[in-house]
């Protein structure tokens, strides 16, 4: 019988996240050499990737940074999975989370695509997750990744769970004017989640679209034909309120608009990214 005790397998689990039956098994197969025994789960793991492709990663973290550059700053915000929560406050995968992260930043990478070409440790995004999916016995994705640069880039990290890692995350862009009050911008946007900045960011098939069901759901309530201009445009005021930026009602107070408490600093928030895990 292999020389290690529970304690051995705790620390195992702890250091790699992965499964109670995969340490026993690697700890059997070491013969009690933890080292040894995580050399074995990245080997086994490895070979594992492709069994785990077909498999859900829906938990996880979101990571940011923001760097000063000539003009501004820039900000990169960056969403990575796992298949359990177990996984996703794992120190190892918290540890991979941020050597992404740099990796990505150091690139300038502003897409997933992008961000899994960049170089790290000698090899690829790519292929040093893979490597630590390996390790943590858990399918590992790389989601998405934004990037805004402006003249002033805030953050914000949100816990939905305490025993978990941040997992809304948000940049927000802004001129100087609007520097004071980005962040709380950033913290309503975590909260009311809004899809555009601006009315003119709503893509004109979408508009369309809102406008064809809001005049078929008046027509259907039988209100007369000549006033559905005025309840279609009814409508549209109403989903630019829930789904525009500057058109919501400001989180702090929300007897005004987002864009009334950015325009009453004179300056302007230019862009804003937004993830939720698994989202």
């Amino acid at each position: 019988m292999a020389n290690y005790t529970v304690a051995d397998i705790q620390a195992l689990r702890e250091r790699t996240g992965a499964g109670m039956l995969d340490v026993k098994k690697a700890l059997d197969e070491a013969d009690g050499n933890i080292d040894a025994a995580v050399d074995i789960l990245r080997v086994k793991g490895l070979k594992g990737v492709t069994k785990r492709e077909g498999r859900s990663a829906s938990e996880g973290l979101v990571v940011t940074a923001i760097e000063d550059v000539d003009g501004g700053q820039v900000g990169t915000l960056l969403e990575l999975n796992s298949e359990t929560d177990f996984v996703a406050k794992n120190d190892r995968f918290i540890a991979l989370a941020d050597a992404v992260l740099a990796a990505v930043v150091a690139a300038g990478a502003d897409s997933a695509e992008k961000a899994l070409a960049a170089p790290i440790h000698g090899t690829t995004v790519q292929e040093f997750v893979d490597t630590n999916a390996g390790v943590l016995g858990e399918k590992i994705v790389l989601r998405r990744v934004a990037r805004i640069e402006a003249p002033v880039v805030k953050d914000y990290l949100h816990r939905t769970n305490k025993d978990l890692p941040a997992q809304v995350g948000v940049l927000v862009g802004a001129d100087q004017n609007a520097a004071d009050v980005a962040r709380d911008v950033a913290m309503h946007i975590a909260a009311y989640s809004p899809t555009y900045l601006g009315r003119d960011d709503v893509p004109a098939d979408v508009v369309a679209n809102e406008r064809r069901v809001a005049e078929e759901t008046a027509k259907a309530e039988g209100k007369p034909e000549g006033a559905l201009p005025k309840i279609v445009d009814g409508r549209m005021n109403g989903f630019y309120k829930e789904n525009v930026l500057v058109e919501q009602a400001y989180a702090k107070d929300p007897k005004s608009s987002v864009g009334a408490i950015i325009k009453g600093t004179g300056g302007a928030v230019t862009a804003f990214a937004r993830f939720r895990v698994g989202a």
